[in-house]
């Protein structure tokens, strides 16, 4: 086990087996787990003044889906981190998890070490910004926020914008482009990407360049959806043979192939591994 109480999660999952699996898996890892059976308990529990640091939630529940529940929160002011954590797996829930206000959102198919890593980062950006903002405090600054150009990474939030619109990145989506775009033009590898991800050291795919086609899917969904509020971005430019960068979007006839000529718009959406 490691480090006692490492945050207080809300999981809230109307499967019984499930839920009492993973609150014993996430008690063994240091967390400690209140559960709920339907969404209505767990916004009592909210309205009664608890609190956690993550809610985990179902999105298919009896009477009020998750989806409802997160809306509810958000219109109380709760501004707990949620991630969503269902069967469902068609883009469309996701989109509209991110829109409600989610910050990631995980397929119960996914391993626990892949859960315990979102849950990480978004653990870890609270105690960022919260050790920020004291830094703030005592210098007087008050920033919160990345800018490169028409970008705007939300740091506080883990919120995306383009020219001023909102761009709906999973929370892992926001680390490869806030990765990218705090280096601009500098190249970045495939590998470091990869392990942005999955964590150092993780069995990449097939072969010694298996992960390059994983890390190909991420970047075609991310262009995809900044393309999707401005049909010209072509800030991340391929690095053939290598990886990404973040550019000036000056060399977009050349973006969407590999190294070897494929382009990454005929990638299959289910090569991804988030």
């Amino acid at each position: 086990m490691t480090d006692p109480t490492i945050a207080r999660i809300a999981l809230v999952d109307d499967d019984d087996l499930f839920r009492e699996s993973l609150s014993l898996n996430l008690g063994d890892e240091g967390y400690e787990v209140i559960t709920f059976d339907r969404g209505e308990p767990a916004l009592d529990f909210f309205a009664e003044g608890g609190s956690v640091d993550i809610v985990l939630l179902d999105w298919r529940m009896p009477k009020l889906d998750g989806i409802d529940v997160l809306r509810q929160m958000r219109a109380r002011g709760i501004a707990t981190p949620v991630i969503f954590l269902t069967v469902l797996s068609d883009q469309i829930y996701e989109e509209a998890a991110l829109a409600g206000g989610a910050l990631d959102f995980v397929e119960k198919s996914r391993s626990l070490s892949i859960l315990l890593k979102r849950m990480r980062l978004i653990l870890d950006g609270i105690k960022g910004d919260a050790t920020k903002g004291a830094d703030d405090a005592e210098t007087g600054g008050t920033s919160t926020s990345h800018r490169l150009g028409e970008l705007e990474l939300r740091l506080d939030n883990s919120r995306a914008f383009w020219k001023g619109k909102r761009i709906d990145l999973t929370l892992t989506e926001f680390n490869i482009v806030k990765l990218m775009s705090t280096r601009p033009e500098e190249d970045v590898s495939y590998r470091e990407i990869y392990d942005l991800v999955h964590g150092k050291g993780f069995v990449a795919g097939y072969g010694p360049s298996g992960y390059r086609a994983n890390v190909r899917a991420f970047i075609k969904r991310i262009r995809q959806k900044f393309r999707s509020v401005d049909a010209t971005f072509a800030c991340i430019e391929n690095y053939p043979g290598f990886g990404y960068r973040w550019g000036k979007g000056e060399n977009a006839a050349n973006q969407g192939r590999d190294e070897d000529g494929i382009g990454e718009d005929m990638l299959i959406d289910g090569a991804a591994a988030d």
